[in-house]
């Protein structure tokens, strides 16, 4: 087991989903996957290995913001040889173009965290999804009929924010903000495995729309439902 994740060796699959909620990695465990087992319960962070259309396929809690995003990507990629991770969580939009409950795919994401200092880089990283995964979403989209939108976004350390800050964002095409991202990015890129980030809009800085419990369980379904379908592509 890791320091945060009490798996043996071989418990955890080589493709893995990663909402921030616990109770949301049980829920995709006891409706999407057959046979699962769950493989850790440290801290309450939920961690459950199954198959999906007879692939193993495993999903993990990594709680919120990109610290606690950072340790079990982190984990799993280098204790348990993890190589394909798909986020799924939500996302503010900064663009009307985009409605509540759409799905989001980070192509990159932009972040105002000092994160990369880890990496001790000679300059700014900018950290990006994985076109292998990409190009998997791309047709698992196809195929189960759940369309998706792709853009930049930024990984913010604060969820409470003040002002008009998000408006300088958007100015740059940003498309949306979460907390998790850029971590998982770079943890990916540095150990060279996929990851990519997959995301519902839950609200909208332009409108000022927010989803309600109804349509945040909708979205996050069809969301569940085409992150599993690229896993096993």
């Amino acid at each position: 087991m890791s320091l945060h994740i009490a798996a043996s060796k071989g418990q955890i699959a080589e493709s893995i989903l990663l909402p921030g909620d616990p109770l949301r990695a049980e829920f995709i465990a006891e409706n999407f996957l057959s046979g699962a087992q769950k493989y850790t319960d440290i801290r309450n962070m939920y961690g459950f290995t199954g198959t999906y259309k007879g692939v193993p396929v495993s999903v993990q809690g990594t709680g919120m913001g990109m610290p606690s995003m950072g340790i079990y990507s982190w984990e799993l990629i280098t204790e348990y040889g993890v190589q394909n991770l798909i986020r799924i969580g939500t996302a503010g939009a900064f663009t009307d173009e985009l409605a509540l409950g759409d799905i989001f795919v980070a192509l990159a994401a932009s972040t105002d965290s000092n994160y990369q200092h880890a990496f001790d880089l000679p300059g700014q990283y900018s950290p990006s999804a994985s076109w292998a995964l990409l190009t998997k979403a791309l047709a698992a989209s196809s195929d189960a009929a759940i369309p998706f939108k792709a853009g930049n976004v930024v990984t913010c350390d604060v969820f409470y924010e003040f002002g008009d800050w998000w408006k300088k964002w958007a100015q740059m095409g940003v498309q949306a903000v979460e907390m998790e991202t850029a971590a998982l990015y770079m943890n990916a890129a540095y150990n060279h495995v996929n990851a990519l980030s997959m995301i519902s809009i839950s609200d909208n800085f332009v409108t000022g729309a927010k989803s309600s419990v109804e349509e945040r369980q909708n979205s996050f379904t069809n969301m569940m439902k085409l992150a599993l379908e690229t896993a096993v592509k």
